[in-house]
């Protein structure tokens, strides 16, 4: 028997957090999967130091902070089935371990210009192989921008994009940001010497991978926009009007041994919206 999957979120007590926690407990409903909250503590000396007195006091406190998101959950649902996870080491890592029976992972993430390389925000999208969530606070537009491609990382964005535009009853809006070579894959360099033949190459491109999923999810009211601009510029601009902006985690221009591509690095560190990342491996 396979085991449940659920939403799982990363919890710290910051308003950053509480971002998450609110957004995953409506995942949580809409999806009708379990809530894991999780809270990870950390030693805060070298591991040489032993005071188990210390330990116990510092892994109290990581309890507390859990069990006020947990409040904090069952204050916004009855619904939903919560359950509670503390765990020790880098918040990334213990997340990473919780990933695997996860349908969807969510996390918050601190101002663009905070996000450090090596945050989880950045860490978990890059390493996890379900989709991840990294929410922060943005206007309401009730839409979902999806990032087009033609890549299996666009397609994956597409599949999760179209669900998530389902489940709130949003707009979703596919945008291809196709006047950059590494976007158009195994395009002749001559093309973008033709802007007519590459809008109508791209365009044609364009419609042909988002059809199969207006067929899948007709009650989406989907558009798309071909833009002559760079992926991330495209994105950039569709993210201001937007709640959630949805990327592959690898587009057709990505370097292999890169674990995430420029693009969605791009919208993890600037967009002004909620940023999932879709992984290849998760799409269908």
């Amino acid at each position: 028997m396979a085991p449940q999957t659920s939403v799982v979120v990363g919890y710290d007590g910051t308003d950053e957090s509480d971002h998450a926690l609110r957004w995953a407990v409506e995942e949580a409903r809409m999806r009708q999967r379990d809530l894991v909250i999780c809270h990870s503590w950390r030693w805060p000396y070298p591991i040489t130091h032993v005071d188990l007195d210390l330990e116990e006091t510092v892994k109290r406190m990581g309890r507390h902070v859990l069990e006020r998101g947990v409040s904090r959950a069952r204050d916004l649902t009855r619904s939903v089935r919560i359950r509670p996870k503390l765990m020790d080491g880098p918040a990334y890592a213990a997340l990473l371990h919780e990933s695997y029976d996860a349908e969807v992972l969510v996390v918050g993430s601190h101002e663009q210009e905070e996000l450090a390389i090596g945050s989880t925000a950045l860490q978990l999208p890059a390493r996890a192989q379900q989709p991840v969530m990294v929410v922060r606070p943005s206007d309401h537009h009730e839409r979902v921008v999806v990032g087009v491609d033609g890549s299996a990382g666009g397609d994956a964005a597409l599949a999760f994009g179209f669900q998530e535009a389902a489940l709130r009853g949003w707009r979703l809006e596919a945008v291809y940001g196709c006047w950059e070579p590494g976007a158009v894959a195994g395009t002749d360099l001559a093309l973008f010497a033709d802007r007519d033949e590459l809008t109508r190459s791209c365009g044609a491109l364009l419609e042909r991978v988002v059809s199969p999923w207006r067929t899948k999810y007709p009650r989406v009211q989907a558009d798309t926009s071909l833009v002559l601009e760079g992926p991330r510029t495209a994105l950039l601009e569709a993210a201001e009007r937007a709640d959630l902006v949805v990327v592959g985690d690898r587009g057709t221009g990505s370097v292999g041994p890169l674990l995430l591509g420029a693009t969605s690095t791009a919208m993890l560190q600037h967009a002004p919206c909620a940023v999932a990342v879709a992984h290849a491996t998760t799409g269908g």
